[in-house]
């Protein structure tokens, strides 16, 4: 079963040809109809697909447009041009933290955050105690997280994100949050949704845990798809 495809997806940013210093040069400029642009496809015609249970990396030099094609998966973003049929629920984790608010506490912005997630707050209550243990905040969940490090931080969305068992679970460069021990617990968290049929896309830059945890790889190479194949093959490749 076909869990994810990607179909002719291409994705152009326009950007500004002008050097604008401020916000009040790019208003008048643009009210003038003088602010020129310029186009830059990220991506290009990708296509694949991801198949139920499948553990797919994306590897790729910075630019290649890795993070670009999870956010058009999660629909963060709209593509330019091309569709993604999904089938399942999806749990995005590629900015952790973005939905915290940091005037609240730890213990106030789970509910906040699961609920961006689309948790209900009878959910969150049942599993709070799950989340608290496994972010390891103990005291600190009290406190407003303008005062948590960003190590803290990030152990607290990880925890939020991965309190369920997602259909699509999308992962961009998150298992090195917080310290050696907690990069081990991360890691186990995500080889156990994996192992109970969890459907994954997974951007890393390390060969090692791309290898380690994905059954297929796509390289993206300039926004187009360069090889996609059995991880051993595409990994191989990609090092010569």
């Amino acid at each position: 079963m076909d869990m994810i495809r990607v179909e002719h997806v291409s994705m152009c940013f326009k950007m500004a040809n002008d050097r604008i210093s401020s916000i009040k040069e790019f208003m008048t400029a643009l009210l003038k109809r003088k602010l020129k642009f310029k186009e830059f496809w990220a991506l290009r015609d990708v296509n694949f697909t991801v198949e139920k249970g499948d553990v797919v990396g994306i590897i790729g030099r910075n630019g290649a447009g890795k993070s670009t094609i999870l956010k058009i998966i999660s629909g963060i973003l709209k593509p330019t041009e091309g569709r993604v049929v999904r089938s399942g629920n999806i749990v995005p984790m590629l900015e952790l933290g973005s939905g915290f608010d940091y005037d609240l506490s730890g213990r106030e912005n789970i509910f906040l955050n699961g609920a961006i997630l689309g948790y209900s707050k009878e959910f969150l209550e049942a599993r709070y105690d799950e989340i608290l243990a496994f972010s390891e905040l103990g005291e600190f969940i009290e406190m407003p997280i303008r005062n948590y490090s960003s190590g803290m931080l990030m152990r607290l969305a990880f925890s939020i994100a991965t309190v369920v068992e997602p259909e699509i679970l999308i992962v961009d460069e998150i298992l090195a949050v917080g310290d050696e021990n907690f990069q081990k617990k991360s890691r186990a968290r995500m080889l156990e949704l994996m192992s109970g049929g969890t459907t994954v896309l997974f951007v890393s830059h390390s060969l090692e845990q791309i290898r380690e945890m994905c059954n297929k790889v796509v390289w993206l190479d300039g926004g187009t798809v360069k090889l996609m194949g059995a991880t051993e093959e595409v990994c191989d490749q990609y090092k010569l």
